[in-house]
C-alpha cells in the first residue's frame, strides 16, 4: 500500500497526508492518516475512500504552496478548535514504527 497520499480537497487547510496505520473496525480495514506538516490534523478512511472514491491522489502532488497550504489552515489553527484523534498508535509492523 502506498505510504503518501494527497488529498484532491484541502482537509482542514492541507492536502499532503501519510497512512501511518492500518487497521480493521467491524470488517473494514480502516486507514489512519496524519497530516505531513502537522500532526494535529489526522484522519480516519475507509479503503473505499481511499482508493475507489477519486478524492485521494497516490504519492505528493507537487502543488504551489497556496494549493497546498490554504487560508482555511490558518483559520483552523487560528481557532484554537483540535478535531481528530487524540492519540495515534502505530502498529508493529509499521513504516512508521520507530521504537
Amino acid at each position: 500500500m502506498e505510504n503518501f497520499w494527497t488529498s484532491n480537497k484541502p482537509i482542514n487547510g492541507l492536502r499532503h497526508f501519510v497512512l501511518v496505520n492500518e487497521t480493521k473496525e467491524k470488517g473494514n480495514i480502516i486507514f489512519l492518516m496524519v497530516s505531513v506538516l502537522d500532526s494535529e490534523i489526522n484522519l480516519k478512511t475507509t479503503y473505499e475512500e481511499l482508493i475507489k472514491s477519486g478524492n485521494w491522489h497516490k504519492g505528493w502532488i507537487n502543488l504551489p504552496k497556496l494549493k497546498s497550504i490554504t487560508e482555511e489552515y490558518v483559520k483552523y489553527k487560528s481557532s484554537n478548535k483540535v478535531e481528530g484523534i487524540d492519540e495515534i498508535f502505530i502498529n508493529d509492523d509499521s513504516l512508521f514504527n520507530i521504537s
